[in-house]
């Protein structure tokens, strides 16, 4: 043993020089790679190209697992495994257009439009109330169906509301400080759309439209003392549409007490848990998952979340927390980096809006909210929603294309591959709108009326008979 003892001694100092080099190597590469990531994201397009590159993936993601998990409802009501994934890939396509037209407009002219967008919203929801024109699926009369086609107009006023509510708090935005000009006229505006939401009633239209009016008032600057008064009212209506039906009713009852009817209300939400149990790590693969074989009901809608974790593990869960938690960034610093005060109200709601939506799906799926009914965007298996989804991803898009840096390279190195394949016209830079002149008040009467005038006609004659 002593003579192993001087060797053991004189390696050690070769081993400590090995590790410090290691460590050293390990330290530069990690600059080296934090230092590319800042210069990437210092670009001018970065955001953009960030924006595009998340919507690309939660579409793709979306289509493959909508795939997987229709696959077995689409033979039970069909010959074909593909027919709810072909009508999904129909609605991405619509929706791609729609993305397209998002990005390609000026948003001049979407600002423009959106008093338009609102009335037409607003007409919309009345119709669907009607009998005849709206139809009534699963106790709700939140529809328009033209043969296979369904259309949901609360989609439509989410984004009316957030479009035009930006318009006029930013038209107003020397005024926000008094409550009258704050409120009116976006708050009775979205009240009468939550009015018309409820009669419906949609629980998850009314959470998500009070989602986007919260957070344009929030942005706007508003008080928080309001945010109190607008919680004790939402949650309000939602314990009114909460006991106003009875499968409602049996959901808030099921997620405060589980154990009471396992086989019953909390069946759904109990599957889902057990779909995520049995995933693990990496899950059982893709298309493998047990759950689609009817034992989650509507697992390719509302519960798509619980099938990711099933078959792609928590690998998957966290691919599409990050996505969206990458949303959230990249959202808010589009809307941090503009300058025109509309396109950062607008993008902080639009992204407010997208991120709580798939908060809420997920928070249900995983029973810490009760389920109501919010689609995971661009992931779960609907028409309108895909659609318009895709849409608000294109008008965020655009607003990431007008920041300052990205304007002046767009118009002036050109507008780049993807722009000249899209035909996307350079964004004009900002222009503050021009400051009104105060109008200046009337000089007061020093005496009888017509006596300042006849003065300044007929002025007093010098002493020596000359004016």
């Amino acid at each position: 043993m002593t003579a192993l003892e001087p060797a053991k001694t004189e390696r050690e100092p070769a081993d400590k020089s090995t590790d410090k080099k290691r460590a050293a190597r390990r330290t530069g590469r990690l600059a080296a790679t934090r230092s590319a990531l800042t210069a990437w994201l210092g670009r001018p397009l970065a955001s953009f190209h960030l924006v595009l590159a998340i919507c690309a993936l939660l579409v793709v993601l979306g289509l493959v697992m909508v795939l997987s998990a229709s696959s077995v409802i689409s033979l039970n009501q069909d010959a074909s495994a593909y027919t709810v994934f072909g009508k999904q890939l129909v609605f991405v396509l619509a929706g791609l257009v729609l993305f397209w037209i998002g990005l390609r407009m000026p948003l001049t002219r979407i600002r423009a439009a959106s008093p338009v967008m609102l009335w037409v919203s607003v007409l919309l929801l009345v119709l669907v109330l009607i009998p005849g024109l709206g139809s009534e699926i699963n106790g709700t009369r939140s529809w328009f169906t033209i043969g296979p086609v369904g259309f949901q107009p609360v989609e439509v006023a989410k984004l009316a509301l957030a479009l035009w509510g930006a318009h006029i708090l930013v038209v107003k935005r020397g005024l926000l400080h008094q409550y009258r000009h704050l409120l009116v006229p976006v708050v009775p505006a979205a009240l009468v759309m939550f009015a018309l939401v409820m009669l419906q009633p949609d629980l998850g239209g009314t959470v998500t439209l009070g989602v986007v009016l919260s957070a344009l008032l929030w942005f706007a600057g508003a008080q928080l003392r309001l945010f109190g008064a607008l919680a004790l009212g939402g949650l309000a209506g939602v314990v009114v549409l909460a006991i106003g039906t009875d499968y409602r009713l049996s959901r808030v009852l099921s997620f405060l007490s589980p154990e009471n009817d396992p086989s019953g209300a909390a069946y759904q939400a109990n599957q889902a848990l057990y779909a995520l149990a049995d995933g693990g790590l990496f899950g059982k693969g893709l298309g493998q998952g047990p759950s689609k074989w009817q034992y989650l009901p509507n697992v390719h809608n509302d519960f798509i979340f619980a099938l990711i974790g099933e078959e792609l593990g928590f690998v998957g869960c966290a691919l599409v927390l990050g996505l969206f938690g990458m949303l959230a960034v990249i959202g808010m610093r589009v809307a941090a980096r503009n300058i025109d005060p509309w396109i950062r109200l607008v993008a902080a709601t639009l992204t407010v809006w997208l991120v709580a939506q798939a908060a809420i799906n997920i928070g249900y799926v995983v029973n810490l909210l009760p389920v109501t009914g919010i689609t995971l965007p661009l992931i779960s298996s609907g028409g309108t929603s895909v659609v318009i989804t895709l849409l608000v991803f294109g008008v965020l898009a655009n607003c990431a294309r007008h920041e300052p840096e990205a304007v002046a390279a767009l118009r002036s190195q050109g507008p780049g591959r993807f722009g000249r394949l899209m035909r996307l016209p350079a964004p004009d830079p900002y222009q503050p709108p021009a400051k009104r002149r105060p109008m200046r008040k009337p000089a007061p009467s020093r005496g009888p009326a017509g006596t300042d005038r006849a003065r300044r006609r007929y002025p007093r004659s010098s002493p020596g008979g000359t004016s």
